[in-house]
């Protein structure tokens, strides 16, 4: 039976759930944007409730789909706001816990970086022009989105590139017919299983 890697991509606001079996097959592509109502004054029973609406919804969509393992994208901690940066990680850890108590599986964990530069490693490239449009004379060692412009909408290329991989994906377009916040969520879920998989059965280190 070949392994299905269930990634998660969590804020608090949505999480993108990718389901991918070890030959990066794509099984399944979800999210789920949780709103208890009515909504609690207190921000941490929100959180509370949000993590049992998260925790029906895995249980309906995946406690019968025999998955080997949980990659969770670790959060991105880059908000001047320690509040917001505090909520993020308690909100983690409730669902790390959930996960644990439907699949019986500890959740293993992966930095934006790496998801992106693991499942995607051509994006590992030297610059080759500098800030100020400059043409760099002796490139230095590949980076992530190194072949791109210093300012690339990041989410957006790891979306073409999955969209690349798994044309069969419908997206999520908002009413004036620009890809939504969920969508970019969808795929980094994707991007976090692919990453996985390149990492453990195709050696890409």
């Amino acid at each position: 039976m070949k392994n299905k890697i269930l990634g998660l991509d969590i804020s608090t606001r949505t999480i993108g759930i990718g389901l991918l079996d070890q030959d990066k097959k794509l099984l399944d592509l979800k999210h789920i944007s949780p709103r208890p109502k009515p909504k609690p004054d207190n921000k941490l029973e929100e959180l509370f409730k949000k993590s049992d609406i998260v925790k029906e919804f895995l249980l309906y969509n995946y406690k019968n789909k025999d998955i080997s393992k949980v990659i969770i994208e670790e959060p991105l901690l880059n908000s001047n706001n320690i509040f917001t940066c505090n909520i993020l990680i308690r909100f983690n850890g409730m669902i790390s816990r959930i996960i644990f108590d439907i699949f019986d599986i500890i959740p293993e964990f992966i930095s934006s970086y790496d998801s992106r530069k693991y499942a995607f490693p051509e994006l590992m490239q030297s610059r080759k022009i500098k800030k100020n449009g400059e043409l760099i004379k002796k490139p230095g060692n590949p980076v992530l989105f190194g072949g791109y412009d210093y300012n690339v909408d990041k989410k957006m290329i790891i979306w073409e590139k999955v969209s690349e991989l798994y044309p069969e994906i419908t997206w999520i377009y908002n009413k004036n017919n620009i890809l939504s916040k969920e969508s970019f969520d969808m795929s980094d879920s994707v991007a976090v299983c692919l990453s996985f998989i390149n990492i453990n059965y195709n050696n890409i280190k």
